[in-house]
C-alpha cells in the first residue's frame, strides 16, 4: 500500500480540470473516444477482471461488478491494459482492500492533531479536554482515536469532532484533514468536482462514497483513465495518478525549459501558481524567451494555464518551446517524463517519489499483462 493519509503534494492540482476530457487507451491513440458500444458484455468483463486479479484476493466477484459499473458508466474500453491498470492501481494502493488499515494510524492523527494545535496555540490540556468529551456514538474522542485502524474511521471521527466540538472547528477549520480514501486511495477534492455522473445513490456525501469500494473505483479509474494522453508508455499515466493530470507532460516542458535557459526548475508538472496572483519560477523562466518564441508575455500567461488540460499541448508556447529544445539537443527531446516529486505525509517514513510510485504500479501491471498472456 501507497501511505499517503494527509498528502500535501498531489491533492491540489487534480481537481482543477473540472471539464471531463474523452478517456484515452493506454495506448495513447490520439484519437480515441469511449463507444457507447462496449468491447465486450458485462459478463465477460467481469470474468475478466476475476482471471486477472491476483490468487489471494477476497470477494473477487464483486471487486469484478464494481470495476465492471465504472467502466459502464464512464463508457471505457475494457481492454486487458485498462482493466490490468485498474488492478495494479488498486494493488499498489490498498492490496484490494475497500477501507485498508493503516499501521499507527491512531499515532499519526493524534501528533496531527498536536501539530495544528501547537500552531494555533493551543495549549496541551485544552486538546486533551476536547478529545475527553464524549462523541457521538457515546464513546469520548480520545476513545475512538484509540481505536482508529483505517482512513474512514479517522474520517469520522474527524467530522464529529468537528460538526460537535468548538476546539475541533478551531483546530481543523471546518475541513476534514483526511484527503484521500478507498481501494485506490482517491482524493476526496478530485471526487468532489467530478460526481456529476456518479451512477450511485450518494451515501451522505461524495466523500463517504470515496471511502466505499463501488465509489473508490468509480472515482479512481476515472483518475487514472479518464483524460486524453498521448504518453509513449503507461508508466506516465501512472505517475500522473500520483502527481496529477498532465504532471509527465508537464515535467517534461519544464526540463526543456530549464535546459533552454539555464534555470533550475522543480519538474514537479505544476506551470503556474493556481489559486495565486504570484508568478511560479516557470512561467518566470518561460517568460525569459518571449522575444525567441514570438509571444508576449499575456500569451505565455494563458498558455501555461492550460497545464491541466490537453489543450496546452496544442498552444504556440509549448509547440515553440519544443522546437527550440529540440534544435538544441540535435534531436526530439522526450515529451513525457516522471515527475521529481517526494512523497509528502506523516506515514511515509522512507525517500519516497512520484517515479518510485509509478515504477511499482507499472510492475503490477506488467505482472497483470502476463496473467492476461499479453
Amino acid at each position: 500500500m501507497t501511505p499517503r493519509f494527509f498528502v500535501r503534494r498531489r491533492a491540489g492540482r487534480v481537481a482543477l480540470f473540472a471539464g471531463l476530457a474523452a478517456a484515452m487507451l493506454l495506448s495513447g491513440c490520439a484519437h480515441w473516444r469511449p463507444s457507447t458500444q462496449p468491447t465486450r458484455s458485462p459478463e465477460s468483463v467481469q470474468n475478466r477482471v476475476v482471471q486477472l486479479m491476483p490468487s489471494k484476493v477476497s470477494d473477487k466477484q464483486g471487486w469484478a461488478d464494481d470495476i465492471q459499473a465504472a467502466f459502464s458508466a464512464q463508457h471505457l474500453n475494457a481492454s486487458d491494459r485498462n482493466l490490468c491498470a485498474t488492478l495494479a492501481v488498486a494493488g499498489q494502493e490498498s492490496s484490494f482492500h475497500a477501507d485498508p488499515r493503516v499501521p499507527g494510524l491512531d499515532r499519526i492523527a493524534r501528533r496531527e492533531l498536536e501539530r495544528r494545535a501547537a500552531a494555533a496555540h493551543v495549549p496541551p490540556f485544552l486538546l486533551d479536554g476536547a478529545l475527553d468529551l464524549k462523541s457521538s456514538t457515546g464513546q469520548t474522542y480520545k476513545q475512538r482515536l484509540s481505536h482508529v485502524h483505517t482512513e474512514r474511521q479517522l474520517s469520522e471521527l474527524f467530522e464529529d469532532f468537528v460538526g460537535q466540538v468548538p476546539l475541533g472547528r478551531k483546530l481543523l477549520g471546518g475541513f476534514n484533514p483526511v484527503h484521500t480514501g478507498g481501494p485506490m486511495q482517491v482524493d476526496v477534492r478530485f471526487a468532489t468536482a467530478h460526481d456529476a455522473n456518479y451512477p450511485y445513490p450518494v451515501d451522505g456525501s461524495i466523500r463517504h462514497e470515496v471511502f466505499s469500494r463501488r465509489g473508490g473505483l468509480y472515482f479512481g479509474i476515472l483518475h487514472l483513465l479518464g483524460y486524453p494522453t498521448d504518453y509513449p508508455s503507461p508508466l506516465y499515466r501512472f505517475a500522473d495518478y500520483n502527481a496529477g493530470w498532465y504532471a509527465s507532460r508537464n515535467a517534461a516542458f519544464q526540463r526543456a525549459v530549464s535546459r533552454i535557459t539555464g534555470d533550475k526548475l522543480a519538474l514537479d508538472g505544476d506551470l503556474v501558481i493556481y489559486g495565486s496572483s504570484a508568478t511560479s519560477h516557470t512561467e518566470r523562466a518561460t517568460l525569459q524567451l518571449a522575444d525567441r518564441l514570438g509571444l508576449s508575455d499575456d500569451d505565455i500567461h494563458a498558455a501555461l494555464k492550460e497545464g491541466e488540460s490537453p489543450d496546452f499541448a496544442n498552444t504556440a508556447v509549448y509547440r515553440r518551446v519544443f522546437a527550440l529544445a529540440d534544435k538544441q539537443a540535435g534531436k526530439r527531446v522526450p515529451r513525457a517524463i516522471l515527475p521529481g516529486i517526494k512523497l509528502d505525509s506523516p506515514k511515509i517514513t522512507r525517500d519516497l517519489t512520484t517515479a518510485w510510485f509509478a515504477k511499482r504500479v507499472e510492475s503490477r501491471w506488467k505482472q497483470c499483462m502476463a496473467r492476461a498472456g499479453s
